[in-house]
């Protein structure tokens, strides 16, 4: 018995063996592409006939990509330049040189050149005001002020004209709200929020226009008027997309309640709103905008194209954002609107406070997907004669010089079209990121 424990005990080590390091095939570069790419006989034959094909599309673009046709003023230029270096042929390379020729032109249209200036800083003011409404975290609060009126500076910088033309719109929303508190302490907020729309309606229609020729000719304080049809280019786009997007969120929010009011008229007049505009393709609504919309306004009222487009899109988009939201009010627990309920909110307060904000965080992806997808539909506007970039990429194809570019326009278009709507997608994740309030 003994001599069986000695033999147990002399293979019971006393010291721990020091650790070591992972094999190098399991770690690292090598051990990711194991366990990635190289697993089994069947993902290593797909991995290497993927190499096969990146490396085949790689080596015919690649060269296309990177031609030396910058400084070419023509596309005959551009060929004889590959000519030289033994790349002819459709696919021999990309012919920049139009994009070096007609980049400005992409951007601004035919603006005039000498006041590119003012769509530049309204662009650059786009950002400032939209900074404490996105980034609230990393500017000051004070700032929202700026937000509040950037609406009202820039169509002023873009469009021109006199200067007391925006004041007096702002003076607008002044004489609303002054009516809204007079009719709601003697009938009602409703009945007030009804005058006040008519109020501020009332004038801006009929009497900012006159009013402003008024002072303009007593003060004469503005800027040069630019015509709507020198806008163009991705100046058309953001602007038709930046307002459109400012609107008709606020406006998709009302509808969205409206739809689910209990008050009968307002929910048939939302709804069919909502199921109309969703029923017809935005190109049509473009066609009544640039044609139609004139027949119902009074003799000699100039409708301004641009703004006509605006209209439409925003009511378009609307339309979608409400169905987003009113999914996002569906989805939240019938125990959040009890709860307001329990608290003695009435019906503005506990949307305010305590529905709309999680119905808000919950479409939020919703959301950002119709801004993206109205931002990249401002492109139908060429369909109705404005030149956005699909409609200028037209006109310069049309030049002698240019007859004949086809990739290198889209591409560039694309590319510009890629970055404002990836940004919006990106955005969209760092705001979900920023409300998450559940378990991780």
């Amino acid at each position: 018995m003994s001599e069986m424990h000695a033999e147990t005990v002399g293979y019971v080590r006393d010291t721990m063996l020091p650790e070591q390091d992972p094999p190098a095939t399991s770690v690292g570069a090598i051990g990711w592409l194991r366990e990635n790419l190289f697993s089994g006989w069947f993902n290593s034959v797909l991995t290497i006939l993927s190499l096969i094909f990146i490396y085949w599309i790689l080596s015919a673009l690649l060269p296309w990509f990177f031609s030396p046709t910058w400084e070419a003023t023509s596309l005959n230029e551009c060929r004889e330049i590959l000519a030289e270096m033994g790349r002819e042929g459709h696919f021999g390379g990309a012919c920049w040189g139009v994009i070096r020729d007609r980049w400005v032109q992409l951007l601004f249209g035919f603006y005039p050149s000498g006041l590119y200036w003012r769509p530049i800083l309204a662009f650059i003011l786009l950002f400032v005001a939209l900074g404490p409404v996105l980034f609230s975290d990393y500017f000051p609060g004070k700032l929202i002020w700026f937000s509040a009126i950037y609406p009202f500076l820039m169509p002023w910088l873009l469009w021109g004209g006199s200067v007391w033309t925006p004041l007096l719109v702002i003076a607008g929303l002044g004489i609303g709200y002054g009516v809204f508190r007079v009719v709601a302490a003697a009938a009602g907020n409703l009945a007030g929020i009804i005058a006040a729309v008519i109020a501020a309606l009332a004038w801006w229609i009929f009497l900012v226009g006159p009013l402003s020729e008024l002072i303009h000719s007593i003060i004469p304080a503005g800027l040069n008027s630019v015509d709507s049809r020198n806008f163009g280019g991705f100046m058309l786009s953001i602007t038709i997309g930046v307002v459109a997007i400012a609107i008709s969120l606020p406006l998709g929010i009302v509808l969205a309640l409206g739809r689910r009011s209990d008050l009968l008229i307002v929910k048939a007049l939302c709804v069919g709103f909502i199921e109309f505009i969703r029923g017809v393709p935005l190109i049509t609504l473009l066609f009544v905008a640039s044609t139609l919309l004139n027949i119902f306004m009074p003799p000699g009222t100039n409708f301004d194209i641009i703004l006509r487009v605006i209209i439409m899109a925003t009511l378009f988009a609307s339309a979608y954002m409400a169905e987003v939201i009113r999914g996002g009010l569906a989805a939240l627990p019938k125990g959040q609107y009890e709860g307001a309920d329990s608290l003695g909110l009435d019906y503005w307060q506990a949307q305010r406070l305590i529905i709309m904000p999680q119905a808000l965080k919950i479409s939020i992806p919703g959301i950002v997907s119709t801004f993206i997808g109205l931002f990249k539909d401002t492109v139908l506007v060429s369909i109705i004669g404005l030149l956005d970039p699909l409609g200028l990429s037209n006109a310069i194809r049309a030049d002698s010089d240019w007859n004949g570019i086809v990739w290198e326009l889209y591409g560039f278009i694309a590319l510009l079209f890629f970055i404002f709507c990836f940004g919006m997608s990106r955005y969209s994740m760092y705001l979900e990121r920023k409300l998450q309030t559940g378990h991780r």
